[in-house]
């Protein structure tokens, strides 16, 4: 070997180290890159889910979103939502938000759709009772009263809880229907203290559903009860008074009566 090949070999063998230095450090820097500070992840759904259902490992997933447009309560994994009720039905592509989402603590699915401090209570209904049968769950509606007054055949009629929420119709909690179906229950969610007004008043005669806007949120105006007038005061009686005359000859005694005064003049004739 000439004495050029040492260095040329030398030469190779630190260029080759230092290439292989650049090229790792190149691959760890890739490697180890943070993500973008701007971004999220956020859980959607990939299909529909329906009110009152379970949500599923496979209808979820996770996808990267703006920090600014990410709401608040939204979750960052799968297994945060897997197992959880759907208190609102969700389209596919909804971001899954803890509030529409319910724990499920066993028993049934409805029973984790009740808010808390709140009660589930059935009604039975007909094709009237029941708005011909277009309730469906999510819906809002009023209770009204019927009861019959004396012996005449009149009744009279009051609302007596406003604005529940429908969980269900017959057995079941789902939203999916077009056509109206005739049901034989309904399911209504209320405070205890509404509960007690509306066992009373079904126990005290007939009850109606009155279907409300989903957008009308406002209290029915309070009814303004007729106020009467005030009667003028009867006229003072007209009080006449009453004479007789008694006695003879010259002299002569009047009475006069004017209503309990009783008076007696004498006059000579």
């Amino acid at each position: 070997m000439s004495s050029r090949t040492f260095p040329l070999i030398a030469l190779s063998l630190v260029l080759g180290l230092g290439a292989a230095w650049m090229a790792n450090n190149w691959l760890s820097a890739k490697l180890n890159a943070k993500e973008d500070d701007n971004q999220q992840s956020v859980v959607v759904a990939t299909t529909e889910i329906a009110f009152g259902q379970m949500v599923e490992a496979q209808q979820v997933a996770v996808v990267r979103m703006p920090k600014d447009a990410v709401p608040e309560d939204a979750f960052d994994a799968p297994d945060k939502v897997v197992g959880k009720i759907a208190t609102f039905s969700m389209l596919r592509g909804d971001i899954l938000r803890a509030a529409r989402l319910a724990e499920h603590l066993g028993g049934s699915t409805l029973a984790s759709l009740i808010e808390p401090n709140k009660r589930a209570i059935s009604v039975r209904v007909d094709d009237v009772v029941g708005v011909g049968g277009f309730l469906l769950p999510g819906n809002r509606v009023d209770v009204l009263a019927t009861r019959q007054t004396g012996n005449s055949g009149d009744a009279e009629s009051k609302t007596i809880l406003e604005d529940l929420r429908v969980l269900a119709v017959d057995q079941t909690a789902s939203t999916d229907k077009t056509q109206p179906v005739v049901v034989r229950a309904v399911t209504l969610e209320m405070t205890p203290q509404e509960a007690e007004v509306l066992v009373k008043g079904m126990a005290a005669g007939k009850l109606q559903l009155a279907l409300r806007n989903p957008l009308d949120n406002q209290p029915r105006p309070a009814v303004t009860q007729p106020v009467a007038l005030a009667q003028p005061p009867a006229p003072a009686p007209v009080v006449r008074p009453v004479v007789r005359r008694q006695g003879t000859g010259n002299s002569s005694a009047v009475t006069v009566i004017r209503g309990v005064e009783v008076n007696e003049v004498r006059a000579k004739l």
